[in-house]
């Protein structure tokens, strides 16, 4: 195995794998990003829902 070869094959490897963790990085982020964008939607509508319960609580 020459040189250029052997150079090539750790570039190739140090590529995939520098890849493979910049990809987990990038879902990491959009996965927190969709979970907070669900969390503000569940508490928009729960906000609405007791907002509503203790209107109906109070005029009684």
């Amino acid at each position: 195995m020459t040189k250029n070869t052997l150079w090539t094959v750790l570039g190739v490897v140090a590529a995939v794998v520098i890849g493979w963790i910049l990809v987990n990085i990038l879902f990491s982020v959009l996965a927190f990003f969709f979970k907070l964008f669900l969390v503000a939607i569940v508490a928009v509508v729960v906000f609405f829902v007791l907002r509503s319960v203790f209107a109906r609580h109070d005029e009684a």
